[in-house]
């Protein structure tokens, strides 16, 4: 499966730029935005071409090819299910040279009748993500000649699966959220990294297949931008993180504890994680970013922004993405459908020593789930309210 880098680093550096403006708990795919903004650019015209093109983070000329290649790519990721839709009205006419570089399958055609279109559209974004999505994120009109979407999803269970327990928090002190925990003598699934903003712990949770989940953890006082931000940086190596087995004594990071635990016989070092489980899930109406989006100009509806999909004149109407994800004690699912319309006895005798590495994320964190290898961010998010522990339990 390959993915230029050069791709993969303008999709996670949209969700960096996403991350900054998010306002409490939230869950975003930018992996899911970025392809349509790329099949945009190619056929703008004018201020809206730079406009998207500054946004996808791409000459114009080169997005269409781009988005094509990340399609193929997460069509290949092992766990993920990946999918673009494109409907029009009989009476639209697309320019061959952008139609033809989609796939053909993926064309189909608006009735007119909004509520029939609608529940088309409906039943596309259901099975496209499991049922996990049910709706497609716009809403169709009269007025709506050509509607653009992708569908992005992905089930992964754990290596090694967490347990569930109670967990106590005087942050959640208002619930008593599922705590999950493991023990694990892999001591580097956790370091510490040195960020502009403050220290960050990030714990790696790996997956069976290739996509993981690494959460977050930044010093108090630190935004949810500023910590998302700090974990796509980690990813692209600007800042080198210190792994678990070279950390100091003390407490070196955010929610981390390294000390001396006495042993009746010789055991290993051993990484002691208790986080949350959570579900979650979020709307975004992408219009009102537009700016970060490319989307300034193109939403003008007084004329025409896209000359190199039809002749006939288009603005973007709405755009809105519809994401969810759940982390729990054996994986992680989660899914995302963006579209536009345009318009863890006794007294022993303890004779030994060994480290013992505690992390605790019992406070809001941020997580990135990813692509192993091509370290591309499916979906991120910043988690605030975590389950609750099962009140019959």
């Amino acid at each position: 499966m390959r993915v230029a880098r050069g791709t993969v680093r303008a999709v996670n550096a949209l969700a960096a730029r996403w991350a900054g403006v998010a306002d409490g708990g939230t869950v975003f795919s930018a992996a899911g935005v970025w392809p349509l903004l790329a099949l945009l650019a190619d056929g703008a015209g004018g201020a809206a071409r730079a406009e998207l093109a500054d946004a996808v983070g791409l000459p114009a000329d080169q997005a269409a090819a781009a988005a094509r290649e990340l399609l193929g790519g997460l069509a290949e990721m092992r766990g993920v299910d990946s999918a673009l839709g494109l409907w029009t009205k009989r009476t639209l006419e697309l320019r061959d040279a952008w139609a033809a570089g989609l796939p053909a399958e993926a064309h189909g055609v608006l009735t007119g009748d909004v509520g029939v279109d609608q529940a088309t559209l409906d039943a596309w974004a259901a099975k496209r993500t499991g049922g996990l999505i049910e709706r497609m994120p716009v809403a169709l009109t009269e007025a709506t000649e050509l509607v653009l979407a992708s569908a992005l999803s992905l089930r992964t269970e754990w290596l090694r699966p967490f347990e569930e327990t109670p967990m106590e928090s005087p942050y959640w002190s208002d619930r008593v959220p599922l705590g999950l925990t493991r023990t694990s003598v892999v001591l580097d699934r956790v370091g510490v990294a040195d960020t502009p903003h403050g220290h960050v712990t990030r714990l790696k949770v790996l997956s069976k297949s290739a996509i993981d989940v690494h959460l977050l953890l930044g010093e108090e006082g630190m935004t949810s931008g500023q910590v998302l931000g700090a974990g796509v940086e980690i990813l692209d190596g600007r800042h080198p993180v210190v792994p678990g087995d070279r950390l100091p004594y003390g407490d070196p990071g955010p929610g981390l504890r390294v000390a001396k635990r006495r042993c009746m016989t010789p055991e290993p070092p051993t990484l002691d994680v208790t986080t949350v489980a959570y579900d979650m899930s979020a709307r975004h109406e992408l219009l009102r970013l537009h700016r970060l989006f490319g989307l300034t100009t193109a939403r003008d509806a007084t004329r025409g922004h896209f000359p190199g999909i039809s002749p006939f004149p288009l603005a973007i109407g709405s755009a809105e993405q519809s994401v969810t994800a759940r982390f729990g004690a054996r994986g992680f699912h989660t899914a995302a459908v963006t579209a536009f319309d345009a318009v863890a006895t006794g007294v022993p005798d303890l004779r030994y020593l060994t480290n013992v590495i505690t992390a605790r994320f019992d406070r809001p964190f941020a997580f990135l789930a990813l692509h192993r290898h091509t370290r591309l961010v499916l979906a991120a998010g910043w988690v605030t309210e975590p389950e609750s522990y099962p009140e019959e339990d």
